[in-house]
């Protein structure tokens, strides 16, 4: 059964796809057999105060087959806006295994790229005991290196793109922080000629063990932002200790705006 794309609704001009797991797991898996590769962006407040204040990843943004609601704030903003029940929240770890467990009915292959030394194998691992069955297409872990706007892609990036097409994964899990997994997926998904690119961060340090995720209580109610900052408080602050408050000042404004106009535009037609 084909699968509707799901609406689209702006915040601080960044798209943001109203979907859902389920949704989201079958769009993608009915993505991933068409004969092009495209990619899914998997967003919270940080990463999309990044993409609102750069235009190249504000671009990158609107190439995306989906822009998933990751952090809570979001999933809260689309409900405002009208989207009710048909938005929710689609975390990378999640979206990590609801989409290996589909794949065991589909036959879909999965490629692991991304982590620190070791994180992708253990992964991949993990993930094969925890989905018996699973097909693994590969794991590569990359070096650490710059990736950016201006700076020159090295041949050794063009191979490990080679490498993965060889393999012709149905989804490539990208695990190299944001914003290089988004500048990699933007390069790699032209030449990949198949499949989904999905990037996935810190879910690779989740799904492999070497980072503890927070209890369910803190995700359910918005909260996990404070259990990743206290793990990692001097990777993490900037990005939750400024970005974040900043989201809030730029954010209120907007949302006050679309709901008025929301409210505005159904009451014309009582």
């Amino acid at each position: 059964m084909l699968v509707s794309p799901p609406l689209t609704f702006r915040v601080l001009n960044v798209p943001i796809s109203a979907t859902h797991m389920t949704q989201a797991v079958n769009y993608i898996s009915q993505a991933a057999k068409d004969n092009s590769c495209r990619f899914v962006l998997v967003r919270e407040v940080p990463s999309l105060m990044l993409a609102a204040s750069d235009p190249t990843l504000l671009q990158i943004h609107e190439k995306a087959l989906l822009v998933v609601p990751d952090g809570m704030p979001l999933v809260w903003i689309g409900r405002l806006m009208g989207y009710g029940k048909a938005i929710g929240r689609v975390t990378g770890a999640d979206l990590v295994d609801a989409l290996c467990s589909h794949s065991l009915y589909t036959g879909q292959s999965h490629y692991f790229y991304g982590g620190k030394p070791g994180v992708a194998a253990e992964m991949a691992r993990r993930l094969v005991e925890k989905f018996p069955g699973l097909k693994i297409a590969g794991v590569f872990s990359p070096p650490m290196r710059a990736l950016g706007r201006g700076q020159a892609t090295s041949d050794e990036i063009y191979s490990e793109i080679e490498n993965i097409r060889i393999s012709r994964p149905d989804f490539v899990w990208v695990g190299i922080s944001s914003p290089k997994q988004e500048i990699w997926m933007d390069l790699a998904t032209p030449l990949l000629g198949n499949g989904v690119c999905i990037g996935v961060g810190a879910a690779f340090d989740f799904q492999s063990g070497s980072v503890a995720r927070a209890p369910k209580w803190m995700r359910d109610n918005g909260l996990e932002w404070l259990h990743r900052l206290s793990s990692e408080p001097k990777r993490l602050w900037k990005r939750y200790l400024l970005l974040a408050p900043l989201f809030i000042i730029r954010v209120v404004p907007d949302i006050l705006f679309n709901v008025i106009r929301r409210l505005r535009g159904s009451s014309e037609f009582r």
